[in-house]
């Protein structure tokens, strides 16, 4: 969404620009602490979104105090460069009303997509309640479509108006094109919109359009996978349906689940054993979670626990492999480029899983290892 097209790319350069131009030097950052005194300028990363929102949010709401700093960067610096470079992101880019619009437009939109993607990568995550949530989102951006631009225009004229900023859509050159002596007169005809209609048709509608394929196409797997385990989500779920959906389902999961000929479950005894728990149950609502703990205490479900184990091992997102991966670059620095392999995976299993090693009793591992090394000693004796 953000490369979909080239106003968002000069977007987020602007962006930046504005964080570089304080960033190179601690005497023009100095300038920005004096005149903004809330939300920090943040860089933009490729491997972290988060940051995104974090840029755009500090410059969504101290436009006033940045332009200023700017402002003062471009009276009192001693490179010309950089003179030009504050004097034209104040001038130009800060005091354009499209890039007041293009702010507006941009927070609300990562800042839900951040929201969203911190809370798909918690770790007690359901694919159940993952797939609500992103259908929630997907909502969300089509009811944007068909407000979210004109609440983002009155907003963005608020802001122009406290920044002295003519609140309208400059009115760009229309470039003609020369006909050729064989093109149809009708065919070079071209529908020419109004400032303020081309920019929510090809910068707002688009981008928004972009985010909402992004996801319906991203997230598609997780609509096979209620397909095939949405009858074992909850106990709601189970007790809605009657035998005959019931048996269907349980055959459609032993097709999912069979390679090479072979099953992991049997369909009929599965059926049989839902139904038979299915019953107990009730009208009780409970999760794939308390349904598992609920079967293991008995040892006539064998089927129904490998179904469940089965439908909560499923990754929802891949975070927890991602942290994994910056755990190793940490650890494997130019400084430990020597280190064995079984030392590395030590150490990142003791890095990742840090909050079980919390609860190890240190004390009792030392004297236990002390132990073996001075039976060890004395067997050499």
């Amino acid at each position: 969404m953000a490369n979909a097209c080239s106003k968002a790319k000069d977007f987020f350069g602007v962006i930046q620009r504005i964080y570089t131009i304080f960033a190179k030097s601690t005497k023009r950052w100095g300038i920005l602490k004096d005149n903004v005194h809330g939300l920090t300028l943040k860089s933009l990363f490729s491997t972290r979104w988060e940051s995104r929102v974090e840029s755009v949010q500090a410059i969504r709401f101290q436009m006033v105090e940045i332009r200023e700093a700017l402002l003062q960067v471009a009276n009192v610096d001693g490179d010309s460069l950089v003179r030009s470079e504050a004097k034209s992101l104040a001038t130009n880019e800060l005091s354009d009303f499209e890039f007041l619009v293009a702010i507006v437009i941009w927070f609300p939109i990562l800042y839900r997509i951040n929201f969203f993607s911190k809370y798909l990568q918690s770790k007690d995550m359901l694919i159940d309640v993952a797939f609500e949530k992103i259908e929630e989102l997907i909502s969300f951006f089509e009811e944007y479509r068909e407000s979210g631009f004109n609440d983002a225009l009155d907003s963005a004229k608020e802001i122009a108006i406290k920044m002295d900023i003519d609140p309208f859509f400059p009115k760009r050159r229309e470039i003609r094109r020369e006909k050729q002596f064989d093109e149809n007169s009708n065919a070079s005809l071209e529908v020419s919109l109004p400032a303020e209609d081309s920019f929510r048709v090809n910068y707002c509608l688009f981008i928004v359009d972009q985010v909402v394929v992004s996801l319906k196409s991203r997230f598609e797997q997780f609509q096979e996978y209620e397909k095939i385990f949405g009858f074992l989500f909850n106990s709601d779920r189970l007790n809605s349906l009657d035998d005959m959906n019931l048996k269907s389902s349980c055959s459609r999961l032993e097709n999912a689940l069979k390679h090479n000929g072979h099953s992991d479950i049997n369909r009929d005894e599965l059926y049989v054993e839902l139904k038979l728990r299915r019953e107990l149950y009730g009208h009780e609502k409970i999760g794939p979670i308390e349904i598992l703990k609920d079967l293991k205490l008995f040892d006539c479900y064998p089927n129904a626990v490998i179904a469940y184990k089965i439908l909560l091992t499923i990754h929802v997102t891949v975070a927890s492999a991602e942290r994994s991966f910056s755990k190793l670059k940490l650890l494997k620095s130019y400084l430990r480029s020597t280190m064995s392999q079984e030392r590395l995976n030590g150490l990142a299993m003791i890095s990742i899983k840090n909050d079980f090693l919390d609860k190890v009793d240190y004390e009792e591992l030392i004297d236990e290892f002390a132990s073996k090394n001075a039976r060890r000693t004395s067997i050499f004796k």
